[in-house]
């Protein structure tokens, strides 16, 4: 990711300012309880190793056994949609290959992980303390 100046609250390139914050929700297919234990750990960590690849910052990231919220900063050539397909294919793929025969197996039938939909909306410097207090209690 670009760096921030000291003292400032926006990325700068050569060419551009911009500080682009999303809240993305994403949700295990029919609500399933997955999201416990070493499936947690292993998904949060393929997370973060995404977000760390793509040079993006995560502000937060929680949720619960069939849920996640992350909150995060992008730069402006990263489309949250693709982000979330990313996200959700990496993490599924990890997930169902390593837990599949055996945690995952109890609750999907089918190779399955996330539901089709996410939610993703833009955080303003206005709500940004509330959201963020959202996901730490999650």
């Amino acid at each position: 990711m670009y760096k921030k100046k000291r003292g400032q609250d926006y990325y700068t390139n050569r060419h551009s300012c911009f500080l682009l914050q999303y809240h993305l929700v994403l949700v295990t297919k029919y609500r399933k309880p997955v999201l416990k234990g070493e499936v947690k750990e292993l998904v949060y960590q393929i997370i973060r190793d995404i977000f760390k690849e793509k040079g993006l910052v995560i502000l937060e990231l929680n949720g619960e056994s069939d849920h996640i919220h992350i909150l995060y900063e992008a730069d402006p050539f990263t489309a949250p949609g693709t982000l979330a397909n990313v996200v959700k294919t990496k993490t599924s793929r990890f997930a169902r290959k390593k837990y599949g025969d055996t945690v995952l197996k109890d609750y999907y039938w089918k190779p399955l992980f996330w539901s089709d939909s996410y939610f993703v909306s833009t955080v303003s410097e206005n709500s940004l303390d509330n959201v963020r207090t959202y996901i730490k209690n999650q």
